[in-house]
């Protein structure tokens, strides 16, 4: 197993030992079929274990691992006749952000997503998937692009936040996201949301405001990261875990608080086990509330997504704790 996580440690272990007696095997002309049958069942029976019963913290490892499929993977995978476009017509054209048009089932769509790198120097190169305010700006232009021509948009969010850095500040990051929730509340056109990896803070809200909003099963969403969380309350970043649980960032909780709309679901042991799968479900996910939301008038789609969002949080109230006079 390539960049295992942590806690596959026990799965690691048990696979090279398969492979172990499956070369030895080999080697010394022995049939050791039967043992291998029998450590296989164990292995697929520790994988359901293991996977059937992931805690917040452990979703997020997964969620950020190296080789998960990143936007550009999924719009290439989903979409046919991708046309990247730059730049946001002010500044520069900000890399942790990537957008374009492209077709989905026929249907000229525009896609767009953060981008994180696939190895060092890509990383650099994109800000690890931070975008700048021109990232955001970008984004912005091609949303208002697709709502002048009538063209569903599809998002992928995927980003632990918004660059915090003094450049981003000085050229106004927080406008810039702003602008894209303003924008996107009032846009004529479907917007399904689909978060494939992290999203993290209003870097990712600023894409996040659709008449959908999917999850992948081991994605998170949340309005911080838990090491930032940890080091706010606790002064102590080694209690990210015990602040993911609290903090309810995974896909089965915000489902729970009618938070997003629906999960996507992973092959066993992440999106990047089996690429190629996972897009094919993600695709047919969202060709499903497409093919919802494609009827509604540009009247209802506002409307739709105002209702949303109006709705989302749960409150209790305790009787008898404030008289009322």
């Amino acid at each position: 197993m390539a960049n295992e996580l942590p806690f596959e440690s026990r799965l690691v272990e048990m696979k090279s030992k398969i492979e172990e007696l499956q070369k030895f095997g080999t080697e010394k002309q022995i049939d050791f079929t039967d043992e291998i049958a029998k450590l296989q069942q164990k292995y697929e029976a520790l994988e359901d274990e293991l996977y059937g019963s992931l805690t917040a913290i452990q979703k997020m490892q997964i969620a950020r691992h190296p080789s998960r499929p990143t936007t550009i993977d999924f719009i290439n995978a989903i979409c046919t006749d991708f046309i990247e476009l730059h730049g946001d017509r002010m500044y520069a054209n900000d890399l942790a952000i990537v957008g374009g048009v492209a077709k989905l089932g026929g249907i000229p769509v525009t896609v767009i997503g953060h981008q994180k790198g696939k190895d060092t120097k890509d990383n650099i190169a994109r800000n690890f998937g931070s975008p700048h305010p021109e990232g955001y700006r970008k984004a912005l232009r091609l949303m208002q692009q697709a709502d002048k021509f009538g063209r569903p948009i599809i998002t992928f969010l995927d980003t632990k936040g918004a660059f915090p850095g003094a450049a981003a500040e000085e050229r106004g990051v927080g406008e810039s996201i702003a602008r894209c929730l303003f924008g996107m509340a009032q846009f004529r056109v479907p917007i399904v949301v689909v978060v494939i990896g992290e999203g993290g803070s209003g870097g990712a809200l600023a894409l996040g405001v659709g008449n959908r909003v999917l999850m992948l099963e081991h994605a998170v969403y949340s309005a911080l990261t838990p090491e930032g969380a940890a080091s706010i309350l606790y002064k102590d970043a080694s209690k990210a875990g015990e602040m993911a649980e609290v903090m309810k960032i995974t896909a089965q909780d915000l489902l729970r608080l009618e938070t997003i709309d629906e999960i996507i679901p992973e092959p066993r042991g992440g999106a990047h086990r089996n690429p190629e799968r996972q897009a094919e479900i993600v695709k047919s996910a969202v060709w499903k509330h497409l093919q919802e939301l494609l009827p509604l008038s540009g009247e209802e789609l506002v409307a739709d997504r105002y209702e949303k969002f109006r709705k989302i949080g749960k409150f209790t109230y305790l009787q008898d704790a404030v008289e009322l006079v």
